[in-house]
């Protein structure tokens, strides 16, 4: 999880002051807390709503390279079903898990989140986490029965939604061209006097 290059705010749900920590290795802290989802986690299906309530549950460790964070948030995903196209919203639980650096500390990797005046953003974590949790085809329902390939009709709402059969196109003209009873007829006598 990269550490954004931004100014961190303490008064934000989403930055954690890990000063009480210190850098005594083994001190631990828990904290709940509310916060409110920043814009732009999900795709075009489906995703958080900005603004949306974020609850975390959270355990902060001070370890020798920083502070270790774990635990867990419930968001709620809103977006559309991938088959039926219709409005959904679920909660979702992830687990969290990030070690912070210290600000002296060498990261074995470029990336590695870091520590910034003894403030942590959850805001990369949490984009990530969910992110990677998101269903690659969000679902209203697991045997959600999509939509007529013919007419687009919510086979949900109409199982029994049927079409006549499909003609050809390349016969299509030749649909008109029913045999009319009286010609049949007439055709049955003519072969019956041969």
């Amino acid at each position: 999880m990269t550490m954004s290059h931004r100014h961190l705010n303490p008064r934000s749900g989403l930055v954690i002051d890990t000063h009480e920590l210190g850098r005594r290795v083994g001190a631990m802290k828990e904290i709940q807390r509310i916060a409110e989802a920043p814009d732009g986690i999900g795709t075009d299906v489906i995703g958080v709503p900005t603004g949306s309530s974020v609850e975390f549950e959270l355990r902060l460790e001070s370890v020798v390279e920083g502070v270790l964070v774990t635990g867990a948030a419930e968001v709620t995903l809103t977006g559309q079903c991938g088959r039926c196209l219709e409005p959904i919203s679920f909660d979702e639980e992830i687990d969290l898990q990030e070690l912070y650096l210290y600000p002296d500390k060498e990261p074995d990797d470029e990336e590695a989140s870091r520590l910034e005046d003894d403030l942590l953003d959850l805001e990369p974590l949490l984009r990530d986490t969910v992110v990677l949790d998101l269903p690659y085809t969000p679902l209203c329902r697991p045997d959600c029965a999509g939509l007529c390939p013919d007419c687009g009709a919510n086979l949900n709402a109409d199982p029994d939604h049927a079409h006549d059969d499909r003609i050809d196109p390349r016969w299509a003209g030749l649909s008109g061209w029913a045999a009319d009873p009286d010609d049949e007829d007439e055709a049955a006598m003519a072969r019956n006097k041969e």
